[in-house]
């Protein structure tokens, strides 16, 4: 039954060791989709404040 019980559990853990793994990997590139989202509507943002001539950031400059 001990060595049953052991088989048991070092499975239990690969399995929550996968997970972490698998999380781990989701959060890194859910990072990089975030940097690109952001570089992406900072040009947005300058292309659009250039066209209208406006400030509408709030930095104080438009472009």
């Amino acid at each position: 039954m001990g060595i049953f019980w052991d088989l048991l559990q070092q499975d239990e853990l690969d399995k929550q060791q996968k997970q972490a793994d698998s999380v781990e990997d989701r959060v890194a590139v859910l990072e990089k989709e975030l940097e690109k989202t952001r570089v992406l509507l900072k040009k947005t943002l300058v292309a659009l404040e250039s066209h209208l001539n406006q400030d509408i950031d709030g930095d104080g400059t438009t472009g």
